[in-house]
């Protein structure tokens, strides 16, 4: 008896190929029939009519950061509602293990440097999770049998390196001793199931005392005797962050790149390919990297976003803008203090000045002041800005509007929540991301999921991007649009029977309404431990979605049901060839 039978799917398996109706049959979590609409004849526990509705493997989001949130919260919302079924974490080199057991003040750390670095609210660190383990092998069974969706975790560099190390990880370098220390204990947990290696040499990571993190201070001889220790091990992966992942690579960062690839004989992914027709040399020197890996025996995959994703900014709390160069001094004084310097004309004209130059790189596209939104205020003075752009409120006003802008986060104590609009929204930046996709080593995804908490929502990339592609900008068509959200990244990570509808394949499974699949606007919710907030974005059109054979979510509410599976190197993942 199978346990569930959808019946009359239009099913889109996740290969690319034309959809086509059927009959799909599920038993002990996987997919054991597929068949012509009415043909099945073996009764089911339970079933459905999806006539009109498309059956698609579940999504997996390649770059997420839901190592802690999965603890307090299992569904990895709102990934799940959108679709995703399996998720990657560990990325940027920062994993909550392993800790060590003599160094209870590491946990802190940890905590302190996820807040800092990922967004993630301190307070629910601190309460939605226990910190009870020490080896990565411990954090990876507390997960196990708890979580909803499937999970794979790379090794964070940085935890290594604090674990043997101590506070040396930041500034120091290892000794031969702690190397071999370090290496023992990345084996140790790549036997646990660890995913791979990530690691982090980008200058906007900084830990919760402001400095650079632990991975940063690696030398090339570190990280490629890591990287030659990936390649060991059954179904591993790289992923690595430089600072050119933001703009555009040096030449040193291409060498390393190609370097720890070629010397795990594995694939490495990076996060994140900005597209954008205004910096038509970006995307060519960005794809450098891969070109030569494939001479050299590696592959290097860049991560790309299909959607654009709104980031806020604040002038009173830690973002983007604290990035640019000669803003972060000035944004991390006391608040009246700020205010002051703000409204100094000579600091703004410096501080715009430096956000226009050469060396703010990426982080120029947030000088345009006048094109930001005003989000949500807090004083009578701003009553009726929410909504409104600053250019036309500056008009009014008579100021220029980097000046209008300060004055309306004065009155706020600078609490005022800031929208930048996009400056890459452009047909031709949409017409370039259309080429860029079709690459061999580009690959949709990135979210940072269970990061930047109250700043971003990635998480629905999936939804808003098929639902672009049937009713909006149509750039792909469906088939093609799902296997890029589906069988890509299964393959690129080895997922063994995952990411297509396939007889003998896990079901990992979502249902959606094509008519209606999308993403609702972004919001503010305080839900998180400790009342902490985030930004959250109900899903339109999913209507089922289902991990391992069980039903996850029906209609945006999730069921309660944890069927997830800590996915394990080896075990869950085989070794993908880089040739």
């Amino acid at each position: 008896m199978l346990d569930h039978l959808i019946r009359r799917a239009t099913v889109v398996d996740g290969t690319g190929g034309p959809a086509y109706p059927a009959d799909v049959g599920i038993r002990g979590g996987r997919i054991v029939v597929i068949a012509e609409p009415g043909t099945v004849t073996e009764e089911a526990v339970t079933s459905e009519d999806a006539d009109g509705l498309v059956l698609a493997p579940g999504f997996v989001d390649p770059h997420t950061h839901y190592d802690a949130q999965l603890f307090w919260d299992p569904y990895a919302t709102p990934s799940m509602n959108h679709g995703v079924t399996t998720v990657a974490g560990g990325n940027c080199g920062f994993t909550l293990a392993p800790l060590h057991p003599d160094r209870p003040e590491d946990a802190d750390y940890t905590r302190r440097m996820m807040s800092r670095v990922e967004g993630m609210a301190l307070a629910a660190l601190e309460e939605g999770v226990d910190w009870t383990w020490s080896t990565f092998r411990e954090y990876l069974d507390a997960l196990e049998g708890r979580i909803a969706v499937n999970a794979g975790f790379m090794v964070g560099h940085c935890a290594l390196r604090r674990h043997v190390m101590g506070a040396d990880a930041v500034g120091g370098q290892p000794t031969p001793a702690q190397l071999d220390a370090m290496l023992a204990l990345f084996h140790d947990a790549m036997d646990a199931g660890a995913w791979g290696l990530s690691t982090t040499q980008s200058a906007t990571h900084s830990d919760g005392d402001g400095e650079p993190v632990a991975s940063r201070h690696a030398r090339p001889e570190e990280l490629l005797a890591l990287s030659r220790a990936v390649g060991e091990h059954e179904g591993t992966q790289l992923e690595a962050i430089v600072a050119g992942c933001l703009d555009q690579f040096s030449d040193e960062e291409i060498d390393l790149l190609v370097d720890m690839t070629a010397a795990a004989g594995r694939p490495l992914n990076w996060n994140v390919l900005t597209i954008d027709a205004a910096v038509p040399d970006r995307v060519p020197r960005q794809l450098i990297p891969s070109e030569r890996a494939r001479a050299a025996g590696g592959r290097i995959v860049a991560l790309t976003m299909p959607i654009l994703t709104p980031m806020n900014m604040s002038l009173g709390t830690f973002c983007a803008l604290n990035l640019i160069p000669g803003w972060g001094e000035i944004l991390a004084l006391p608040v009246p203090e700020r205010i002051e310097r703000l409204r100094d004309p000579a600091t703004r004209a410096e501080m715009l000045r430096r956000a226009d130059s050469k060396e703010a790189g990426v982080f120029r596209r947030l000088a345009n002041f006048g094109r930001y939104v005003i989000g949500d205020t807090y004083s009578a003075a701003n009553e009726g800005l929410s909504g409104r752009v600053v250019n036309d409120i500056a008009a009014e006003r008579g100021q220029d509007p980097f000046h209008c802008l300060v004055e309306i986060c004065a009155a706020d104590d600078l609490r005022t929540v800031l929208w930048p609009m996009p400056t890459d929204n452009d047909p031709d930046s949409w017409a370039l991301r259309q080429r860029t996709w079709e690459h061999e080593d580009v690959m949709l995804g990135g979210s940072d999921a269970g990061a930047h908490l109250d700043r971003m929502c990635g998480a629905p990339y999936t939804t808003r991007f098929l639902g672009d592609c049937l009713r909006g900008r149509k750039l792909l068509p469906l088939p093609t649009a799902v296997r890029m959200l589906t069988d890509d990244p299964a393959r690129l990570f080895g997922l063994r029977e995952r990411g297509r509808i396939e007889e003998g394949f896990h079901a990992d499974l979502v249902l959606f309404d094509p008519e209606r699949i999308d993403a609702g606007p972004a919001t503010l919710v305080h839900d998180l431990p400790g009342d902490s907030p985030r930004l959250d974005s109900k899903a339109i059109g999913i209507v089922s979605v289902r991990v391992n054979g069980v039903e996850t979510l029906r209609d945006d509410k999730v069921t309660g049901a944890v069927p997830g599976t800590v996915l394990r190197s080896g075990r869950d993942t085989r070794t993908v060839s880089t040739a």
